[in-house]
């Protein structure tokens, strides 16, 4: 059996993605930092490769004797002092593992996308894969880096590469070791770290159904098609209410206007250049809270199979992983 290639495999979703193949019978190769710290592929039977998705020489021994490639390795990062790296990674490394695809002849690639690349809408309405967006909607450079990359990845699908895009919304859940900003929402409420709130909305989705939709895409979506992987819209508040229930706190009360946000992070941002550590507040993440990230999965879900398990399950599976790992604290 040829194996299954994951970039990014020791990330959220990709190590949830790893174990499902595995489960699975797939025989899976993974294309990993060589100075990554994650131990989620610790124990699994994988085959390592180390190396950056920027690396021709890396990706093409990766990319060797697959049919099937994941592509989810990207700098997700919301504050960054120098923004080049989010290029540099999403953007470029994005079209090296591509190349080396077609001069490998891959017979398909299921390309991470996110849901920041579909521009959001005044007044809170969920979005599908076909709303008109351009780069001028991209507030921030995450954004602008995905949209970025997302337009490399359709240019090969007119050259004949077999790429389906999916986009996931807000994967909460097990194993968000780093963690990823949805992830950062989630330890500081249980830290005591958010005092106050803003008016915003997210749409969450189990990173286990995330990852498994990631393979349902490899076997039924349509190339050169888009799959929103999400699950439950879900206002800040209704989320730290929820957070509240599972982890026996008082949610914050006060919500405080955007404005008084951007103060805040202005505060941050100072102290983080400083000190060089991510801030609690910075002004791509209070931007991008402006409008609530409400996402309709529907396509996926009557295409794909995607699961829709409740946001308060993966909250709850969350709150429990952090709590065992004892990161819960501090």
């Amino acid at each position: 059996m040829k194996p299954v290639l994951v970039t990014g495999a020791d990330g959220f979703i990709g190590g949830h993605l790893v174990q499902i193949l595995i489960d699975r019978g797939y025989s899976v190769r993974a294309l990993v930092q060589p100075d990554s710290h994650s131990t989620i592929l610790t124990g699994l039977p994988v085959e390592t490769v180390l190396g950056d998705i920027r690396d021709e020489q890396a990706v093409t021994e990766a990319v060797s004797g697959c049919d099937l490639i994941f592509h989810l390795a990207a700098d997700y990062r919301l504050w960054v002092p120098d923004p080049r790296p989010l290029y540099d990674v999403n953007v470029k490394g994005t079209v090296t593992v591509l190349n080396a695809c077609v001069q490998n002849d891959v017979k398909r690639v299921v390309f991470t996308s996110s849901v920041a690349v579909l521009r959001l809408p005044d007044d809170g309405r969920p979005v599908n894969e076909d709303t008109p967006t351009t780069i001028e909607d991209m507030p921030v450079h995450y954004s602008r880096s995905k949209f970025l990359a997302e337009q490399e990845a359709m240019k090969f699908v007119d050259s004949g590469l077999d790429v389906v895009a999916v986009l996931p919304t807000f994967p909460v859940g097990p194993g968000d070791w780093r963690p990823t900003p949805t992830g950062r929402v989630i330890l500081d409420f249980l830290r005591g770290r958010i005092p106050v709130f803003v008016d915003t909305g997210v749409n969450v989705i189990h990173v286990h159904d995330c990852a498994l939709g990631h393979l349902l895409a490899a076997e039924k979506g349509r190339s050169g098609e888009r799959y929103i992987l999400g699950c439950q819209d879900l206002t800040m508040s209704d989320l730290l209410a929820t957070l509240a229930t599972i982890a026996g706190k008082r949610p914050p009360r006060v919500k405080i206007p955007h404005t008084a946000a951007y103060v805040a992070a202005a505060f941050g941002e100072i102290g983080g250049r400083i000190t060089g550590r991510e801030p609690l507040a910075c002004f791509a993440a209070v931007t991008m809270s402006r409008k609530k990230k409400f996402f309709s999965p529907e396509k996926a879900v009557r295409e794909l199979g995607l699961p829709q398990r409740p946001a308060q399950i993966a909250l709850a599976d969350a709150v429990d992983w952090y709590q065992r790992n004892g990161m819960a604290h501090g």
